[in-house]
């Protein structure tokens, strides 16, 4: 079932599994809204066999955003909610707790430890032993309060 300009079914399943494996390098979930949208042109060709290739790209083009909004639509409902909303936000699991300084808060900015890691902190200038809470994580850095 291959049309005048050369391009059959197979080549768009082609496309559409290569999109997959490059998804399963790169994870970030396009590629595989866009390989289904390929396999999709594909089945397409096969019933329509006659299609010219530009309408077989407008489809593709159609097709990719289309099932890359109802991807991103479906992600965001049924798979965006978690448990554990800091799992992989590490300072931002210890938002809330207290903590003893071990060195002091000189100019803004010190140090604690917390379990097994030693954190920068940002916050009021405290003397070591003050207790601090910590309000936020800047990426790796904690921001504290001094607590009474």
């Amino acid at each position: 079932m291959i049309v005048d300009d050369g391009i059959g079914f197979w080549h768009w399943w082609a496309l559409g599994l290569a999109l997959v494996v490059v998804e399963m390098l790169a994870p970030g979930i396009y590629f595989l809204w866009m390989g289904i949208a390929a396999a999709l042109v594909g089945f397409l060709l096969l019933a329509l066999p006659d299609l010219s290739w530009q309408v077989q790209v407008l489809a593709f083009a159609v097709l990719s955003v289309g099932s890359v909004a109802i991807g991103r639509w479906v992600v965001r409902r049924y798979l965006g909610q978690t448990d554990q909303p800091r799992l992989n936000r590490r300072g931002e699991q210890y938002v809330g707790r207290v903590f003893n300084l071990e060195q002091p808060i000189v100019n803004g900015t010190g140090k604690i430890r917390v379990d097994d890691t030693t954190w920068k902190i940002t916050g009021p200038d405290c003397d070591a032993g003050a207790k601090v809470l910590v309000t936020g994580a800047d990426g790796v850095v904690l921001r504290v309060e001094r607590t009474v």
